[in-house]
């Protein structure tokens, strides 16, 4: 399924790194849990517009971070 970019309703572009500039480990999102040893992460990716620039961030395994 395709991201539909909220500004102007284009196709976007997805699959793109998100990097910290000068850094090449990205950035990641993490959520703890209960218990020792439970809390989970995810590389986030881009999608970008390539009609008017938005940029939109996602995660793929989106499920594992539901309660």
């Amino acid at each position: 399924m395709s991201k539909v970019c909220n500004q102007c309703q284009s196709e976007m572009t997805e699959g793109c790194d998100v990097l910290v500039e000068g850094v090449m480990y990205g950035i990641k999102v993490k959520k703890r849990r209960r218990g020792l040893f439970k809390s989970i992460s995810a590389k986030p990716k881009a999608a970008v517009c390539p009609n008017c620039g938005y940029v939109a961030l996602y995660i793929n395994n989106y499920e594992e971070f539901s309660d």
